[in-house]
């Protein structure tokens, strides 16, 4: 799997935002933020394919945490990269 590309991360307010764009017009409804982790997993996997195993792997390498709750993190971070259509199969 692959993050899309052709979706930014930007810093407005103090967040960590994707406007989500509908036919090339940005649509204000459509708004998803990143918390510190999902932000630092996103810059992390960016550009590169990656599996759900380098997922856990870098919530382990960066965060002191077990396997068994990184896998767990791995899975509602992809889970929900994929509802936002954030990533490519």
């Amino acid at each position: 799997m692959r993050i899309d590309s052709r979706k930014k991360i930007r810093h407005v307010s103090g967040e960590n935002i994707i406007l989500m764009q509908a036919d090339g017009m940005a649509d204000l409804t459509q708004v998803v933020a990143f918390n510190e982790s999902a932000l630092e997993l996103y810059n992390q996997l960016n550009g590169r394919e990656f599996s759900d195993e380098d997922v856990v792997r870098a919530i382990t390498d960066t965060y002191d945490v077990d396997e068994a709750t990184a896998r767990a993190d791995a899975a509602a971070w992809v889970k929900n990269m994929r509802e936002q259509k954030l990533i490519l199969d």
